[in-house]
């Protein structure tokens, strides 16, 4: 459970936290003095946020939820036209790319109920859209929608890596994904 802050402890836990999720993905062992040091601040500094590793540890479960999940209120679903809903929250969610795969992805966030909890409630209106979009036979309905899902998390990470390593250009990467995702998943036509 996170303890309550006062407005500028908190933006500076958010940016201490932001930047611990960008060293985890490269290192997942980092030490509290590489993760200290990589945000910028000394040890101590980091101690007086953060008690433990294991208390940072769920303090990221609960920041990328906090920020995936502001991102993926602003992507409205249209139940008539929810062909757009995907691509739009691929377009939102490549940005966030290490949130996401910080909390697809890190043994200690699915150890956390109450992150889990949290984590589940992201993915409905995901899983709820795949649903949608099979039984309007645009995807195969033989695929696990919760194997989608993971699949579009980790097609979004890639690319977000992709990106900040300069490998595809930003302005390219949510065609990309949407193209990968749909034409992976999308029934295909049948010649007799």
């Amino acid at each position: 459970m996170k303890k309550e802050l006062t407005s500028i402890k908190q933006t500076r836990l958010n940016a201490i936290l932001d930047e611990a999720t960008k060293l985890l993905i490269v290192k997942p062992n980092a030490s509290m003095h590489e993760i200290a040091e990589s945000a910028g601040i000394g040890v101590a500094t980091l101690h007086r946020y953060v008690e433990s590793r294991e208390q940072l540890m769920i303090y990221l479960g609960f920041r990328a939820i906090e920020v995936v999940g502001k991102t993926m209120e602003n992507v409205r679903l249209n139940e008539e036209n929810c062909e757009s809903y995907i691509p739009e929250l691929i377009e939102a969610l490549i940005p966030l790319g290490d949130k996401m795969y910080f909390l697809a992805h890190d043994a200690t966030v699915n150890y956390n109920k109450e992150i889990e909890e949290e984590y589940q409630k992201l993915q409905e209106p995901v899983l709820n859209t795949i649903n949608l979009l099979q039984q309007k036979g645009y995807f195969r309905q033989d695929l696990d929608r919760t194997w989608m899902v993971n699949v579009l998390y980790s097609l979004l990470f890639l690319t977000w890596q992709q990106v900040i390593e300069g490998n595809i250009a930003r302005k390219s990467a949510a065609g990309l994904v949407v193209d990968t995702f749909y034409n992976g998943f999308k029934v295909q036509n049948q010649l007799n």
